[in-house]
């Protein structure tokens, strides 16, 4: 059963990298536009990536059932 969840791991952590990089962005356009707070979507665009993050991490720990 080992590696059984490696190819949804593998997708959630290019998820993360998609929703990084959507948050730069969101950066990015707030400072051109002379903002100075962060934008309301780059925080829910962190904490989604954060969840992602997470649960990539779970699947990769080591199966318990032994």
């Amino acid at each position: 059963m080992a590696g059984e969840f490696d190819d949804i791991r593998q997708r959630l952590d290019g998820i993360a990298e998609e929703l990084a990089d959507l948050g730069l962005v969101r950066l990015r356009e707030s400072i051109d536009a002379g903002g100075v707070e962060l934008p309301v979507d780059e925080r829910r665009l962190a904490r989604a990536r954060r969840a992602v993050v997470k649960a990539a991490a779970i699947l990769a720990e080591p199966d318990d059932n032994r």
